[in-house]
This record gives C-alpha cells, sequence and structure tokens, in this order.
C-alpha cells in the first residue's frame, strides 16, 4: 500500500517519472489549483456538470480521508498535483466502494488513469474491499478504456445517461500480464530515451581540457555523436572546440540528455538546469555519493528525488557512462577512449572502473557491440531496466551483465524467464550465499515455538536429519540461473567465451558434441571435458584425422560431422605440424571451417597456431572451448522445455492463514493447513503419564523420540523408538529414553513407511523465496543434494524439482521398491511455493521429513521461521 508523506516514484507511459502519494488535507490549495486549469470537458467527464469550482465543503471532503473506508492519491509533477484517484467504500462494511479519478489535460493519454487504478485496487484489498464500481459518462471513452483494458472482469450496464461498472479488483493472471506489460513498456522507454538522445547537454567539462568531464566530453565529440553536444559552463565561450552555454536552455537546441562530471555539490543545480532544457534523464558520472559513507548516501537520496520530481531518470552516480554504437546515434559518453565494433551484443556493468577494463576485452576480441551502460551506485537505472529495453532492442540479440549485487532480485528472476526465451543473458554474478543463516539463525531460532515435531526416524515414521535450512550452495546458486534463463558464468573471460560464442553461432539441437582434430591428446581432452560441461560424446567421436592430415583432409572430416546427423555441435582442435611437414597451403587448418559453418551447427575451435576466420569462435584452449559450448546447449535446452504455468490451488484458505500467523498466537499447524499441508499430528510429553496419556489419545501403536531437534531423527543412538503397541511399552521407553535424552519426548501416531524427502523454503539473495527439493538421508545432506526453483513454482518446476536431486531414482523405484506418488510430492511443494509466494512473514520453512509412498505421502515435522515481511519489491502496484 503507498503510505506515508513521501511520493514513491512511478513511471508513465512515455517514460517520464512523477510522484504518487496519499492525499493530505493540506493539499488543499493544489487541487483548487488543478481544478482551475481543467478544461470545461475535463470537468463535465469528471463531475457531470460544469462545476467551475469547489465548493469549501466538497473541498474539506476530498482532502481529508480515513485512508480505509475512504482513500485518495495524488500524482505529483514536482511540487505540482496533476491527477488525484479516490475510492469510497459504499457503506459501513460494504463489499463495494466507488472509485473515480481525473488528470489535468496535459498529462491525460500518459498512462496516469492505470497507475492510479493500480495503487487504488491495492488499497482497497489491503482493508478487505474487494469490488469496484464506477459511473462513467458514454463520452468518456478514455476513462471507459482504463478499465476496459486492465484484464479486469468488467460487468456494464446503461442507465440514466450513464454506464454503470462493476468488477472484482482480486489481482489475476490477465491483470498482472497487463500490469507487467505496461512495467516493460515504460520501463523500455524510459532507457531508449536516455541511449538515443537527440541531444546531449556536457556538465563538467574544463574548458583547459584536464579532468574526468574533459575526457568524456572528447570522447563523445570525436565518436561522431549524430545529435547536438551543448557543453554548459558558467563563463567559457567553447570548451573542447564547441560552443558553451551558461545554461543548457540557452542553446535553444533539443536536449534529452544530460551528462554530468561537477562535484557531488553542484549536481542538484545541474538537475533543474537540465530539466528547464527539457532533458528525459542525467548520466551521473560524478563520485562521492554512497560510495563514499553516509553523508554521500543522503546526497544521494536527494539527488533522485530532485531528478525524480523533473521526470527524469539518472544513471550512475558514480559511473563510467553510456554508449550506443548505432550508425544512427553513435554515443561514446563515456570514460573509454575507444569503443569496440558495433554489433549485436548489450553490455550492462554495474562497476564502473571495471567496465573500461570490459570494454577493451570485447573490443579485443572483436566481439560487437550495440550499447552499453555502465550503472555505478544504480540508484535510479539498473540491470532489470537494461533488461526491458534490450528485449525490444532490434540492434540487439545477446544480452551480457556484469552484476555486483542484485538490486531488486525477485523481479531479475522475472524477467530473465521471460525475456530469456527471446534473448540468451549472460551474467557474470557475485557469488550466492544466505548471510545469517545456519545453526543460529534457522526457523526455531525466529521462533522458538515454531516447529511442528514428528519423528524423524529412518523407518516408518523415519527420515532425514532434522535440517536447518542453510539455503542452496553455489552449485545449486548456478542451477537456479540456469532454470531462470539466464547462463551464469564465473568469470569475466567466462563471459565474454560465452558471448562469443551466442553472437556468432546458432544454438545447438541437442548436447551431442562431435570432435574432430589433428591430435589424439587434444581430442581426448576435448571429450573429456565435454563430459564436465554436461555434453555427450556422439557416436563415432572423437575423430582424430592424424598428424599428417592436411587443410583438405581436416574440411573433409568436418564435413562429414556437419553431415552427421547424430551430431548437434561440433569441437575443432588444431594442432600445428611440425615445420615442412606440410605444404603451407596444406597447414592452413583455417581453410577447413568454412565447410562447417555452412552446415548450420555451432562450431567452437581451438587453435594452437594461426587465427580463426571471422565468425569461428576461438579459445586458447580445449577446455574453455568445451565449457562455453556447454553453458549454450544447457540454455538451449531450457529454450526447447515449455515455460510452465503457475496452477491454481483452489482450497487454499488465506483467511485462515492470516489468523495462524498472528504473532501473538502463530499456529504453524494452521498456516500449513490453510495452504493444504496436513502434519502428522505430535504431542509433546514431559512425564511418564503424560506420555502414556498421548499414546492413549493418538491411538497405537506409536512412536516416541526425543524432542530435542538434534535427536529427533537418532534412531541410531536410541532417541527413537517405533511401534510402541501398548502403554506398558510406552512407560518403558519413556524412562529409558528421558534417562538418556532429557524428560521432553514427542509422541505420535505410526504411519506406513516411505522414503523420507526434505522440503526447505529459504531467501535467497538473488532470487528471493526459493523452495528446495532432496531425499532424505544424512549422506544426501553432507553431498548437498537439493535442487531448487524460485517462487512462484510452475507446474512444470515442481515436477522437475522431484526428479532433479541425484538420489531422486529413490522415488522411481529403486532395486525392486514400489515407486512413490510423485505427483503427491509436486503438489506439495507447489503449496509450499505458494505459501511463500503469499506470505512473506514466513522466512523459512522445512518439512523434514516427509514420507512419500506409492499411495501419497505424509508430513510428520514442519518447522517455520516467521520475521518481518521480508522485502517483496516485485509485488503491488508498479512503483520505482
Amino acid at each position: 500500500m503507498t503510505t506515508g508523506v513521501q511520493p514513491v516514484d512511478v513511471l508513465l507511459s512515455d517514460g517520464t517519472t512523477v510522484g504518487l502519494r496519499p492525499i493530505q488535507p493540506t493539499d488543499a490549495p493544489g487541487i483548487v489549483a488543478m481544478h482551475s486549469r481543467f478544461s470545461e470537458r475535463t470537468r463535465y467527464l469528471r463531475y457531470f456538470s460544469p462545476y467551475p469550482r469547489i465548493p469549501e465543503r466538497d473541498l474539506r471532503r476530498f482532502v481529508n480521508v480515513d485512508h480505509h473506508d475512504r482513500e485518495a492519491f495524488v500524482v505529483l509533477v514536482g511540487d505540482q498535483i496533476v491527477a488525484v484517484g479516490r475510492y469510497e467504500r459504499l457503506g459501513p462494511a460494504s463489499p463495494e466502494a466507488e472509485v473515480a479519478f481525473v488528470v489535468e489535460d496535459a498529462y491525460q493519454g500518459r498512462g496516469i488513469g492505470s497507475v492510479l487504478l493500480e495503487h487504488l485496487a491495492d488499497a482497497a484489498r489491503r482493508v478487505g474491499i474487494p469490488t469496484f464500481v464506477a459511473e462513467v459518462l458514454p463520452a468518456n471513452g478514455a476513462m471507459l478504456r482504463v478499465f476496459a483494458d486492465f484484464g479486469y472482469q468488467v460487468q456494464r450496464q446503461f442507465a440514466d445517461g450513464v454506464v454503470h461498472l462493476s468488477f472484482p479488483i482480486a489481482p489475476t493472471e490477465a491483470t498482472l500480464e497487463v500490469q507487467r506489460g505496461r512495467e516493460h513498456r515504460t520501463e523500455a522507454r524510459s532507457v531508449a530515451r536516455l541511449l538515443a538522445p537527440r541531444g546531449v547537454a556536457f556538465y563538467g567539462a574544463s574548458a583547459t581540457g584536464q579532468g574526468v568531464g574533459a575526457a568524456v566530453l572528447g570522447h563523445l565529440r570525436d565518436y561522431g555523436f549524430t545529435g547536438a553536444v551543448v557543453p554548459v559552463h558558467p563563463s567559457a565561450r567553447t570548451v573542447a572546440g564547441l560552443p558553451a552555454y551558461p545554461s543548457a536552455a540557452e542553446a535553444g537546441l533539443p536536449v534529452d540528455l544530460a551528462v554530468v562530471a561537477v562535484p557531488p555539490a553542484a549536481v542538484e543545480a545541474v538537475v533543474a538546469d537540465a530539466a528547464s532544457a527539457g532533458a528525459h534523464g542525467l548520466v551521473v558520472i560524478s563520485a562521492g555519493f554512497a560510495e563514499a559513507g553516509a553523508d554521500g548516501a543522503v546526497a544521494q537520496r536527494r539527488l533522485v528525488r530532485a531528478a525524480h520530481a523533473a521526470g527524469m531518470r539518472i544513471i550512475g552516480p558514480n559511473c563510467l557512462g553510456v554508449a550506443n554504437t548505432g550508425t544512427e546515434v553513435r554515443l561514446n559518453a563515456t570514460l573509454a577512449p575507444r569503443l569496440p565494433v558495433p554489433g549485436r551484443v548489450g553490455l550492462f556493468s554495474q562497476s564502473g572502473a571495471f567496465g573500461v577494463a570490459l570494454l577493451a576485452e570485447v573490443d579485443r576480441r572483436g566481439l560487437g557491440l550495440s550499447s552499453f551502460v555502465s550503472a555505478g551506485n544504480r540508484a535510479d537505472v539498473s540491470g532489470n531496466d537494461l533488461l526491458q529495453y534490450w528485449q525490444d532492442d532490434p540492434d540487439t540479440d545477446v544480452i551480457l551483465l556484469y552484476l555486483e549485487t542484485f538490486g531488486n532480485p525477485r523481479k531479475f528472476a522475472r524477467l530473465a524467464r521471460r525475456i530469456g526465451r527471446e534473448k540468451p543473458i549472460v551474467a557474470l554474478a557475485p557469488p550466492a550465499h544466505l548471510p545469517g543463516l545456519g545453526p543460529s539463525a534457522g526457523p526455531n531460532a525466529t521462533n522458538p515455538h515454531g516447529g511442528v515435531a514428528g519423528p524423524d526416524a529412518a523407518g516408518p515414521n523415519g527420515g532425514a536429519a532434522g535440517l536447518v535450512a542453510a539455503g542452496p550452495d553455489e552449485v545449486a546458486v548456478s542451477a537456479l540461473f540456469a532454470h531462470s534463463g539466464v547462463i551464469r558464468v564465473d568469470t569475466v573471460a567466462e563471459l565474454l567465451d560465452v558471448g562469443v560464442l551466442l553472437a556468432n553461432q546458432p544454438l545447438p539441437a541437442g548436447d551431442r558434441v562431435g570432435v574432430v582434430g589433428n591430435s589424439s591428446a587434444l581430442t581426448g581432452l576435448a571429450a573429456t571435458a565435454a563430459a564436465a560441461a554436461g555434453l555427450t560424446v556422439a557416436d563415432g567421436y572423437p575423430r582424430d584425422v592424424g598428424p599428417h592430415a592436411g587443410a583438405a583432409d581436416f574440411a573433409t572430416a568436418l564435413a562429414a560431422a556437419v553431415a552427421d546427423d547424430g551430431v548437434d555441435a561440433l569441437v575443432a582442435v588444431f594442432a600445428p605440424p611440425l615445420p615442412g611437414q606440410l605444404p603451407d597451403a596444406e597447414a592452413d587448418f583455417t581453410s577447413a571451417l568454412p565447410a562447417a559453418l555452412a552446415g548450420g551447427k555451432p562450431t567452437v575451435a581451438t587453435f594452437l597456431a594461426g587465427r580463426a576466420p571471422s565468425g569461428v569462435p576461438a579459445y586458447p584452449s580445449v577446455e574453455e572451448a568445451v565449457r562455453a559450448l556447454g553453458r549454450v546447449t544447457a540454455y538451449a535446452g531450457w529454450l526447447r522445455r515449455p515455460a510452465g504455468t503457475v496452477p491454481e490451488l483452489s482450497d487454499v484458505d488465506r483467511d485462515a492463514a492470516q489468523v495462524a500467523l498472528r504473532p501473538e498466537t502463530f499456529d504453524p499447524t494452521g498456516l500449513l493447513a490453510a495452504y493444504g499441508i496436513d502434519v502428522v499430528e505430535s504431542v509433546l510429553a514431559a512425564s511418564e503419564q503424560e506420555a502414556a496419556a498421548a499414546a492413549r489419545r493418538l491411538g497405537y501403536p506409536v512412536a516416541m523420540k526425543a524432542a530435542a531437534a538434534g535427536l529427533r531423527h537418532r534412531l541410531d543412538l536410541g532417541a527413537v523408538r517405533l511401534d510402541l503397541p501398548d502403554e506398558a511399552r510406552v512407560r518403558r521407553a519413556y524412562t529409558e529414553m528421558a534417562t538418556e535424552f532429557g524428560a521432553d519426548v514427542l509422541i505420535q501416531p505410526m504411519v506406513p513407511p516411505g522414503v523420507a524427502c526434505v522440503v526447505e523454503l529459504v531467501e535467497d539473495p538473488a532470487f528471493g523465496p526459493v523452495v528446495g527439493f532432496g531425499v532424505g538421508g544424512v549422506a544426501t545432506e553432507l553431498l548437498g543434494d537439493r535442487a531448487w526453483r524460485a517462487v512462484p513454482l510452475t507446474g512444470r518446476d515442481a515436477a522437475e524439482l522431484v526428479d532433479e536431486p541425484r538420489a531422486a531414482p529413490l522415488l522411481r523405484g529403486h532395486r525392486g521398491a514400489a515407486p512413490v506418488d510423485r505427483k503427491a510430492l509436486a503438489e506439495l511443494l507447489l503449496r509450499v511455493g505458494q505459501l511463500a509466494d503469499e506470505q512473506p512473514r514466513a522466512r523459512t520453512l522445512t518439512l523434514n521429513p516427509v514420507l512419500a509412498r506409492p499411495d501419497g505421502l505424509s508430513v510428520l515435522h514442519a518447522s517455520v521461521g516467521l520475521g518481518s515481511a521480508a522485502a517483496r519489491p516485485d509485488t503491488g502496484p508498479r512503483r520505482l
């Protein structure tokens, strides 16, 4: 819900920014001023009458709301109110509220109505209003389209010359699709205006030609920018050989972008000057902001507020700059004196200093660049914004990202899953760690009463160790990237290795690799590397043509491999012949490659001598070549799999979940039950009499285990007793266990045996909430045998989770055992995924063990860790 005095910033359909906040009594003068700027037609369409002025009584009511049954939001450009939207509940506890909004004429047609509707609907849902109604004049086509185009199921009635609308405001797949489509278009447009400006105002270049600003201005001038360049200088008439002006507006030229290299204290004045010239955004190269400490962070927040209030977006501060190699733009507003050749690759670097070296390496490799952005501190524009832009950019086919942190990980994962199906995304991302998760910060540490106990032994009522959620390790996080359509790499060299391959070769149709070479050592090394990269060496390969083969022999072998239906990709390895062994023409193995390229199958090559022809990804070592091919092949496999959908679970009781989540009476069993997850009952007993009473109530036979979390699964230590048939055995078992493990025990009815599994939920810094699944047992725990997927889970995600762990064959029937009900496991994972998606206060969750059987499953123990609601910036109405 949008709350507080400070506005949230939102993007309009043309890419400009405005502020949005709840109305305040002090807004009365601003409302009157806005009303005075309305045309007669706007007043009539909103109020159904001329309504030339707002009576004092109406004005008081407009600006005084209770933010519950009556809510109103204003939209601000700077300090000026340009739109207002409101809802009013139709009577006490009514499920309906009337919604209405009005937009100043100069700002109509820019998407303000849809933004207001999103925020009003979000606020209404939070106070229990499920339905909006509205009355609209038939002539108000723009307002009718706002409602009709939102994806809501709108019911219409026409009476007394007015269209009466009614629609439920619960989010659906249709409304989310509409909302995210608008988000995509607005963010892409806001970036497009920065990367293809008509003109650039430059602030901070010295007249002497010295300093960072002068260097960037020189690069902008020398690269041949096709638009106007306006140096702004307080006194100089010319800067870098270009006419300079005291302010950007005085140049009288179209200016879309301001490049800023002035000291931090002067940046806010630059924002005002650039806004007066009509600039849409700023690239702030200046340092001394959040990276410099607390005072710098305050200055950075002021900078962002000032820019957004002026309708502008910011790249930086503390950034390297931006570039666009397109012939119609030719923009080099960076610290790099030389740009790579024009090409089809978009490059994002969070680090400014690192970006210079990255651009130089891209240039050295001949990897063509479409556009480049260094985001620096990412005060505003981030990698997510660039993903939105590059998805539609016709000049970009491949996206390379160098990321140091994730600002909005949940959104990144969502965008990657969508954009990765159109254009490959390669990311050099930070190592994934889950700080704070571990034995001292697991579910029971967060809430010592958050566990629902169940025996963890290895037979009936048995299973794996009770684990504290530790989160996915590096291997698992790489898999998370892969399942979100991102090719994750570990080094800069690998980032470019994969980029070169994607930019120059088609995607492989499968994982079968034909290895052709003139050295048995190199072909054998390539075959070994292929297995490590998840590739299959095709039948009949590796194929060694021998050290005496010439270029013609090599070409014949490559052509045969291309024509082989059992080969999806080629690895060509070349060792130089001994001096004088072959004529010069026959020693030129590079001449053999065109035959391979003509076949349309991706080819990588390693040359120990010579240089590969254009268009052939060549690598200094066999391992690098095969590793890049393995990454791309895995991505191609992801593309071939259907995306899947998030199913609707009809029996989820969200109201019961909210009751269970009340901090003073937190009920983990009730929370899980609200999502259709039933946990086998267990009773805590602290004496022999209590144990006997619990067993009688639950019914024999029962299981007894030590209540301590670390002992609940330790059948080998005697901390678990199974199949206790009567009271005498219960009393005897209690006496023995209490002596050795303490007075507290858990009593639970016996359930049929099954394969013990573990389901986990943790918060990952790169993906937000992720669900993990594995087969239980000490060995699989030590090996980290877990599969992970980001929330929300699709049906395909859940099915793949069940089948992915290395121990998954135990679920399909192993050594004569009956296969378990894997569909039941997949449904359980879907339920955990939906709980995680809808309940951000559930920070960790462990179901361990889950006994899977041919006829279903039993959840024997659950631990739920509560905390403050985890930040979910990718949910709710649109905002920056």
